[in-house]
């Protein structure tokens, strides 16, 4: 588990900004990153896990702790107890698009539609990632963990992480620590076994995406094509010839309201409703159960909406830069901000709190910031 000497943050992260840290060690096998980890715990020092960096907003200030980079790889081919399924267990460090790269050629199908997102695959169900309405939780069956409380391996279903909208019990939130703080060693899916051949497209967001009717069939590698088309026509694809990609991806999450706010909104802005939990238990004491079952309560939908809209109209378009500043939007997709040139931290967050301010203002929302947040603040 030797050192390495360390590199600034600002070259291993996609934002492109981040300081020096007082140590680094590169872990390429679980065994390294376990004996690593519980290493950097029981000194108690700061410590950052790093993957593929697409997620983080790192300070321009040097950082006082230890640097841990996954860099293991590895796919695993299982038999699923689920019929008409494959298992892939999959190592932390791997390489997300890769995987999915992987799994269309092998014809399994469950996460195409998340196509060219950058990062690592032990970071997907840290924000349960998702694209046009596919996200990591509908295929994730468990995670392979190492506690920091305990410095223990445990293997833990997915039900038990919380996943939620961009978010599960081991994320950083801005402005809070995690449920749990553990770090993912492996991930393993359950995917469907759909072939080469052509199938409709159930999810009506993804058929939306890609301009099919109902009854269109297209096959996985078609969909994977031109959801990677998509994606790099809104510069989410990393480049290094366009600055455009030098970004988080979206910083803002698309903001989940309640439908009664959804409706103060202006009706062009782009909605989703949020579907609530339909199965309520309900417990009626036997002695007092007479037959008659009342209704379940109606229980109307939260909506999720267009964070890259409403940042639209406010005022900020693509392209947009305060005077003075390198950082900036990018020209092709209002929710990436994007590095565009040695920009340093702080301009990047003086840009987020601009937008942040204009949403506030002209629609009542203040909306949350998506990348995990390092020695900087909003």
């Amino acid at each position: 588990m030797p050192d390495v000497t360390p590199l600034p943050l600002s070259r291993l992260t996609t934002l492109r900004t981040g300081g020096e840290p007082a140590r680094m060690i590169d872990a390429p096998t679980t065994d390294e990153l376990v004996a690593a980890l519980r290493d950097v715990w029981a000194s108690v020092d700061d410590w950052l896990v790093l993957g593929g960096g697409s997620n983080l907003f790192v300070g321009d200030e040097p950082f006082d702790g230890t640097v841990v980079r996954v860099l293991t790889q590895g796919i695993e081919r299982m038999p699923s107890p689920l019929a008409g399924r494959v298992r892939l267990r999959v190592q932390a460090g791997h390489d997300w698009d890769a995987l999915v790269a992987y799994a269309v050629a092998e014809g399994l199908g469950g996460v195409e539609a998340m196509s060219g997102i950058p990062g690592t695959v032990g970071a997907a169900p840290v924000q349960n990632i998702g694209a046009y309405g596919q996200e990591i939780v509908q295929t994730l069956s468990e995670v392979e963990l190492l506690d920091e409380s305990t410095g223990e391996v445990s293997t833990v279903p997915a039900a038990e992480l919380g996943l939620g909208f961009r978010t599960s019990v081991l994320k950083h939130h801005y402005g809070s620590a995690p449920s749990r703080r553990a770090v993912i060693l492996s991930v393993t899916l359950d995917l469907p076994e759909i072939g080469p051949g052509a199938r409709r497209i159930a999810g009506e967001q993804l058929r939306t995406a890609l301009r099919l009717g109902p009854d269109d069939e297209v096959t996985l590698a078609w969909v994977r094509e031109r959801i990677l088309e998509t994606r790099r026509s809104k510069g989410m694809v990393l480049d290094p010839d366009d600055p455009d990609t030098y970004s988080a991806g979206s910083f803002f999450q698309n903001a989940v309201v309640s439908a009664s706010f959804a409706r103060t909104l202006p009706d062009a802005c782009p909605r989703w409703p949020v579907h609530p939990d339909l199965d309520p238990v309900l417990v009626i004491p036997l002695a007092n159960f007479d037959g008659y079952v009342p209704p379940a309560p109606t229980v109307e939908s939260d909506v999720k909406v267009s964070a890259g809209w409403l940042i639209e109209h406010a005022g900020v378009r693509k392209g947009f830069k305060l005077p003075r500043s390198r950082a900036g939007l990018s020209t092709k997709h209002a929710l990436a901000l994007t590095n565009r040139g040695s920009a340093t931290a702080a301009e990047l967050a003086e840009l987020a709190r601009f937008i942040q301010g204009r949403v506030q203002s002209e629609f009542g929302l203040v909306l949350q910031p998506e990348p995990v947040l390092i020695n900087v603040e909003l």
